[in-house]
């Protein structure tokens, strides 16, 4: 019997069922998350990740919730939630999925897709940084510091968007200033995630390399993420330093 529970296919639900039957919390800053299914980060864990986002960042994800959930699965136009990883779904997997139910935005994020809880963190922090950005703007001071940078030259960007707006922005093309304003949104939300992401865990810089751009120089990064850190001081209970390794 215990051999045919484990090959016994994952059970699925629709996103609605999951948020009926799942409960929700309120971290101290205000965000509400649920846990539902065989998650492999613990509960402990969740909760101080989302517990890191600073409480003015927080302030702007009203009627949102956050489900942790092992897998949210395209099948034709619907998705649904699996209760534990199965190989046969991970194909049609997606790493999160933003969906309307009532007045209020849940978004499912794929734990078992990744399995260890930088890479966790990074997906909720990433969706973070874009629901932020959308609902709240771009500082002003960020947007000069990076178009400043962007002026000088610097070299790589913190993500492809950032790569591909950055290089349309500055050819001086009729739409310059349109993919300016998008640079300047892609920029903020890259660095709003890594900040976050600094608050939760201590991360390599370099450990956040792609193949498909090159990385934005550290001593750049630093300057974004200090911005960012002026702009939106850590919670108690949570800090952020940039910390330099020497070579050799």
């Amino acid at each position: 019997m215990a051999f045919m529970s484990q090959t016994a296919p994952a059970i699925t639900r629709s996103p609605a069922d999951v948020v009926r039957q799942s409960p929700v919390s309120q971290a101290p800053n205000g965000i509400c998350y649920a846990v539902s299914g065989e998650v492999t980060v613990s509960n402990g864990e969740l909760e101080k990740m989302v517990a890191a986002v600073p409480a003015a960042i927080a302030a702007a994800l009203q009627r949102k919730a956050y489900y942790f959930v092992p897998l949210t699965v395209n099948q034709g136009d619907d998705t649904v939630i699996a209760d534990r990883y199965d190989v046969a779904l991970s194909d049609n997997a997606v790493c999160h999925r933003n969906l309307n139910l009532g007045d209020s935005q849940c978004v499912f994020i794929s734990t078992r897709l990744m399995d260890d809880k930088f890479s966790v963190a990074f997906e909720f922090y990433i969706n973070v940084g874009h629901a932020f950005v959308e609902r709240a703007g771009v500082s002003r001071d960020f947007a000069d510091l990076v178009w400043k940078q962007a002026e000088s030259n610097v070299r790589g960007e913190t993500s492809m968007d950032a790569w591909e707006t950055r290089k349309l922005a500055t050819t001086n093309g009729p739409d310059a200033e349109k993919y300016k304003n998008e640079f300047f949104a892609a920029t903020f939300s890259d660095a709003i995630s890594v900040y976050l992401l600094s608050l939760y865990i201590d991360v390599d810089y370099y450990d956040l390399r792609e193949r498909d751009y090159p990385l934005l120089a550290p001593g750049a990064m630093a300057e974004r993420l200090r911005k960012v850190a002026e702009l939106f001081p850590p919670n108690p209970g949570f800090e952020f330093a940039v910390y330099y390794k020497r070579r050799g």
